[in-house]
């Protein structure tokens, strides 16, 4: 039976860092990896481009975006925490810039660069990555694991670390093997939902605009009618509802506001602002206006001037106004109607895509359970977690990835 220092179980973005730093205090370590290759979900980051990090500065800001879990990040994020990370892939050779949003992506070579880097940091340590080694479970005794079960081989390690991801995107191996490993130690899974994904509405409108976005929109949430959060940028509409970015956004927290097992008693809504930036009265003089200017239009060519093209259907669809009515016989009631209806589209969620369609899990390993300083668990003397496998989530934006790199360093820091 081959021992080891340390033995990592997941070749994902967490497990190459927890690697690279083990391997860098003379460790001896292994990742054993289920897939034929490693860093699969890392390749599709940022549609392949991989937005790493944030540049965020204001630390608490940062860690704010992981909402009331976020606290737990103060120690690994002092290790090595978003400034660090970005030095770090500086000094490894992936030169980056910042865009929009504080978001840092590779300067060339998209994602591929990013594991490219972590890969020769793993042969340069010597760290040993056993591909094709989906690992069966862990041998336990008096809270110390004794040995790994991979196959027809048994490992045994020092210290083992957990960094199998979550659920999103299962066809690159996250399914779940990390929760299952923790629940069989007697670690608490806290209930998991996709995040950072598409929503569904109850209505079957939303097809007519598939695939339109919609930029700089305001979506307002309502709870039984009570006004609960808004967000401000861009969005698209889709054959089963509504996705983009401050959607995918909102997606995270709607598990808080609903029972998603059960909504029958809960009207969630969301409100859709096409002109947030205009007032109802501008909005109802520019639409005045433009009917003075297009004398013998038609209703459905006023909202061309109004809507991107694929919105106008939609737009047809949810007003009384047929769309061949001449403008210059609307009344200012209609016009009224319209102007309330491009600032108030109404939409009832009515649950959120699977974790196919998900970019991060919410929910995982209990926070409670693990030392935030070496990510250790507090039940079995010898077994750390990083990474997505935790219950940490946060939006887009490289905070994500953060928590790999963060929790990854930490767990590798332990001798």
């Amino acid at each position: 039976m081959e021992t080891f220092d340390t033995l990592i179980i997941g070749g994902g973005p967490a497990g190459l860092m927890a690697a690279i730093r083990a391997s860098s205090l003379g460790q001896k370590v292994a990742i054993a990896e289920k897939n034929h290759s490693v860093g699969e979900k890392l390749l599709l980051s940022g549609r392949g481009r991989c937005n790493f990090t944030n540049a965020e500065s204001n630390i608490d800001t940062f860690i704010s975006k992981y909402g009331d879990n976020g606290k737990f990040l103060y120690s690994a994020f002092s290790k090595f925490g978003p400034l660090r990370t970005r030095e770090y892939f500086s000094h490894i050779g992936v030169k980056f810039v910042e865009e929009r949003g504080k978001r840092i992506f590779p300067k060339e070579g998209g994602s591929q660069r990013v594991l490219d880097a972590l890969l020769m940091q793993c042969r340069k340590n010597g760290v040993r990555i056993m591909r094709s080694t989906p690992v069966q479970g862990l041998k336990v005794k008096n809270n110390h694991i004794d040995r790994l079960i991979a196959g027809n081989d048994e490992y045994s390690a020092g210290k083992y670390i957990i960094t199998t991801g979550g659920m999103s995107y299962p066809k690159t191996g996250s399914t779940g093997d990390g929760y299952e490993f923790a629940r069989r130690i007697g670690h608490t899974i806290v209930p998991l939902y996709p995040a950072l994904v598409p929503v569904k509405t109850r209505e079957t409108w939303p097809k007519l605009a598939s695939g339109c976005d919609l930029r700089n929109v305001r979506i307002t949430v309502f709870l039984d009618g009570k006004n609960i959060a808004e967000r401000f940028g861009e969005m698209e509409f889709t054959n089963f509802g509504v996705s983009g970015p401050i959607i995918m956004e909102l997606s995270r927290f709607i598990p808080d506001w609903v029972n998603l097992e059960d909504m029958t008693f809960t009207e969630l809504q969301f409100s859709l602002d096409m002109k947030p930036t205009l007032t109802h009265e501008i909005l109802d003089d520019r639409i005045k206006r433009d009917i003075a200017k297009h004398p013998g239009g038609k209703f459905s060519g006023l909202l061309r001037g109004l809507v991107p093209e694929k919105m106008v259907a939609l737009i047809l669809e949810l007003s009384d106004i047929p769309k061949d009515k001449p403008v210059d016989y609307m009344s200012d009631m209609e016009i009224s109607a319209t102007v309330k209806l491009l600032k108030n589209i109404r939409m009832n969620v009515n649950g959120l895509w699977s974790f196919n369609n998900a970019m991060v899990t919410r929910g995982g390993v209990s926070l409670k359970e693990v030392e935030p300083s070496t990510m250790r668990s507090k039940l079995c003397d010898n077994l750390y977690f990083a990474g997505e496998v935790l219950d940490l989530d946060g939006p887009s934006g490289g905070f994500n990835l953060q928590v790999c790199w963060s929790t990854g360093y930490a767990a590798g820091s332990v001798e």
